[in-house]
């Protein structure tokens, strides 16, 4: 399957009979809850919403929708919410856990302990596409809300995921740049030692089906113009459809840039577990977190399989 541009997503997902059932954790979020309810609407999921009933509710009719359409778990705490969304995904429930108005590192704490069972051995990432009117095509960021200094084997891993997701989405050999600030191995920076020893692991076949390059700068990666000037030659220059950054504060401030003053359409899923995970920033738009609904709901239901 082909995906070209971000709407995609919820084209294929309204297209599936049997829509997927998301675990929202403490959901009493205006922008989560417009999300979900226009997601609904649109026929692209199905909603669980735990946490505060009362004020998910009086969000609910805030939106100028009627509550009694929605499945609605009171809890009393984050954590008491997570241990429902937990149980609805063992119990077959629900097959999506989405983070609503709570701390990041507070929703992973259950999701990354060994008991609760959602961990397939594989190191997470978060992957975000993106789309801008600027660039020729989608092309993901990651890791951009998780790793936060990753070493060589969590880069490697974060690689890994990005390209099976990109394979699933029809991009067969996905051109992967290694984001550091130069284009070439400086022992004081240990990022381009990582790039470079990235793409020997690419150029050697023990990281298959992508092009790697690194060391490369970012305007290197995304900028065929810029490349021409600076004489810099490689089939990934100008035609990136991965960068990964070297640590969450770049990633951090490269995403909110290309969202918050480029405007760009963005859709986030959280890759290497049992079950798709959904993390936006509370500070999110509802539109991108509801390209987010649809990407892992198509993921969910193995229309990208991952």
């Amino acid at each position: 399957m082909r995906l070209t541009s971000i709407k995609d997503f919820a084209a294929e997902a309204k297209k599936m009979k049997e829509k997927t059932v998301f675990a929202v954790v403490e959901a009493q979020d205006d922008h989560t809850l417009e999300s979900v309810v226009n997601a609904c609407n649109e026929g692209v999921m199905i909603p669980r919403l735990i946490g505060n009933a009362g004020k998910i509710r009086e969000i609910l009719v805030q939106l100028g929708t009627d509550p009694v359409g929605y499945d609605v778990v009171s809890s009393g705490s984050a954590e008491e919410s997570m241990k429902y969304a937990v149980d609805m995904i063992h119990n077959g429930e629900a097959s999506v856990i989405m983070k609503g108005n709570l701390e990041t590192a507070e929703f992973l704490k259950d999701i990354v302990k060994k008991e609760n069972g959602l961990l397939s051995g594989s190191h997470l990432s978060l992957v975000v596409l993106f789309s801008l009117p600027r660039y020729h095509k989608i092309f993901a960021v990651s890791d951009v809300g998780l790793n936060t200094y990753p070493d060589l084997k969590g880069k490697r891993a974060i690689v890994e995921n990005a390209v099976r997701m990109l394979n699933a989405l029809g991009v067969e050999k996905p051109k992967v740049a290694v984001i550091t600030a130069v284009e070439k191995v400086n022992p004081k920076m240990p990022e381009t030692i990582d790039a470079d020893a990235l793409k020997k692991m690419n150029q050697s076949g023990e990281i298959p089906n992508c092009i790697i390059e690194g060391p490369i700068s970012f305007d290197l990666a995304t900028s065929a113009e810029a490349a021409r000037i600076k004489g810099y030659e490689s089939p990934v220059a100008g035609d990136a459809d991965l960068l990964v950054v070297p640590e969450i504060v770049s990633g951090n401030i490269l995403v909110k840039c290309l969202t918050g003053m480029a405007g760009a359409l963005t859709a986030g899923t959280v890759l290497g577990s049992k079950v798709p995970i959904m993390i936006t920033s509370r500070s999110s738009e509802a539109t991108d977190k509801f390209n987010s609904i649809a990407l892992t709901a198509c993921i969910a239901a193995g229309i990208l399989s991952m």
